[in-house]
């Protein structure tokens, strides 16, 4: 896993949003409060203003990928 993550990672972010947020269904989160998990990781160093709807949905769907394997 990169040390410094930005909106391109969403399997890397899907990983570190599992582990944070374990009993979090993350089809239940709206996009506004994904947007501050994501940028609230340590490891998270992109640009917060440069995510779009696609990257968000991206990153959504690798966290659940993840929440459904655990």
């Amino acid at each position: 896993m990169p040390l410094e993550l930005n909106w391109d990672n969403a399997e890397d972010i899907g990983i570190l949003l599992t582990e944070r947020h374990p009993d979090v269904d993350p089809l239940t989160v709206r996009f506004t409060d994904l947007h501050r998990y994501v940028t609230e990781l340590p490891e998270f160093k992109g640009d917060p203003k440069k995510s779009n709807e696609g990257k968000l949905e991206a990153i959504q769907m690798a966290w659940h990928e993840e929440f459904q394997d655990k």
